[in-house]
Formats: C-alpha cells, sequence, structure tokens
C-alpha cells in the first residue's frame, strides 16, 4: 500500500486525538449507608438480610478477589480459563479497567423455616439513573464461552469445558434450601456502565413457607443498596470524579 502525506497527517491528527482523550474510571461497589432496618453492613463489604434465624448475605466480588479464588484459572493471560474475569491478561493501549461481568456472592442460611428458595433468575440489578440488569443463567454463560471453543477440538474446547465446569460448580443453584442448611453461590450481571454510580440489587420473590402441594403460600423481596465512584481518567493522569449518591 503506498503510504501518501494524507494517510501520515491523518495518523498524525489520530495521535493527537487520542492523547486528549480520557478513560472512564469505575471504582469498587460498596454498601450504601441506607439500607433497610433488617440490613447489616459488615467489614469486607457483606450486606446481610435477617429475619428471624434465616439469613441471606450479598457481597459484591471485585475480579482481584475472583482471581485469588480461582488462581490457578486465572494466571494465563487471555487463556485464562476463570470464567468470570479476564485473569491476569494486560490490555494493551488503554488505561481503562476492564470487567468481564458483575459477580455477587450469595450465602444462605435457613434456621428457621422447614425449607425456603430463592430463585437466581429472579434477582435484578437496578441503577440509579434507570439502567436495569438481569441476573445471567448457565445456559446463556454456556453460549457467550461457546465462541470460543473453535472448532471444538483442542485446547480451545478444553478450556470451555473447564469454564463449563468451574460455572456449574460454583453458580449459584436454583434449589430448595432445608432447615438446618447453608448454600452459597455466585450471582452473575452484565458489566455495569461506567455511568452507574449506585444500584439497588433486588432478590424477588424469596419464598419462605410452602403448602401442602409444594406451592408458595409466603414470599418476600430483598433489597441490597450499593454505591461506588465515577468518573473520568485523562491521559496526563488528572483524575475527574462524578459526584456519586453518597456525596
Amino acid at each position: 500500500m503506498r503510504v501518501t502525506r494524507g494517510l501520515i497527517t491523518a495518523w498524525i491528527i489520530g495521535l493527537g486525538i487520542q492523547g486528549c482523550g480520557y478513560n472512564y474510571y469505575t471504582g469498587p461497589l460498596q454498601p450504601d449507608e441506607q439500607q433497610g432496618a433488617t440490613m447489616s453492613v459488615a467489614d469486607d463489604g457483606t450486606i446481610t438480610f435477617a429475619q428471624d434465624r434465616f439469613e441471606v448475605r450479598l457481597k459484591p466480588m471485585t475480579d482481584e478477589e475472583l482471581n485469588r479464588q480461582f488462581f490457578n484459572n486465572s494466571q494465563a493471560g487471555p487463556k485464562s480459563t476463570n470464567p468470570y474475569t479476564f485473569g491476569n491478561t494486560v490490555f494493551w493501549g488503554t488505561d481503562e479497567e476492564k470487567h468481564r461481568f458483575t459477580v455477587f456472592r450469595v450465602s444462605i442460611k435457613n434456621y428457621a423455616y422447614p425449607k425456603v428458595k430463592i430463585d437466581p433468575s429472579k434477582i435484578v440489578v437496578k441503577a440509579g439513573n434507570k439502567r436495569e440488569y438481569w441476573s445471567l443463567n448457565f445456559e446463556q454463560l454456556d453460549t457467550y464461552y461457546r465462541a470460543y471453543a473453535i472448532g471444538y477440538r483442542g485446547n480451545e474446547y478444553a478450556r470451555y469445558q473447564e469454564r463449563r465446569d468451574l460455572l456449574r460448580r460454583t453458580m449459584l443453584k436454583n434449589e430448595e434450601i432445608f432447615s438446618g442448611q447453608e448454600a452459597e453461590g455466585f450471582v452473575i450481571f452484565p458489566a455495569l456502565h461506567p455511568d452507574v454510580s449506585d444500584i439497588e440489587v433486588q432478590v424477588l420473590d424469596v419464598v419462605l413457607r410452602f403448602d401442602f402441594r409444594n406451592e408458595p403460600v409466603e414470599t418476600t423481596n430483598i433489597s441490597y443498596n450499593f454505591i461506588r465512584d465515577i468518573g473520568k481518567i485523562y491521559k496526563d493522569g488528572t483524575v475527574v470524579p462524578r459526584v456519586s449518591k453518597a456525596n
């Protein structure tokens, strides 16, 4: 291809524009000070709903925490098999952090009812700016990762299967939790947009009691409130925060 003066000029202008640009900054999710009367907040950022001896804990997970938890699956750069993050992948040419998903760990303790049930598909994130995110199920995540299994053979297919297995073991299951039992798992959402500074995580239709036909007769909704810092980072290192709900 012949390199013309026009192409060189356009390239130089492009570099100049890039140099004056910015990346979005988003901090980790933190519990909001405004929580319901039945809620308590722990130092690690976990919010706990408690009713009698029934507890539902929700903790936002950072990529760093997920990479530490699945360390062996997070050390191969773009070939990492941690299904929740990009592993230790380095994205050249940008200082902006890239998040694959928004992940929460849900922990349930049932020492109050004969059995309870939380359906992960009925958990929704509602942002203060009206954005809405519904939880992703295993089939949706499987479809997402299937695109990486080129030809369904060799190393790519093995990595695809490893991600599937890890998701099956660690996602929150749609199962009844009987008296004296505990359950834990991850709930996954699309990555939050950079303009989202405050969210409400709604756990809908939590079943507390069933009738003799195993039909729900008592349900409740649980809401957890989180905030985070957002803003812009310019190429010269200048940080311009955007005022969040907490400020």
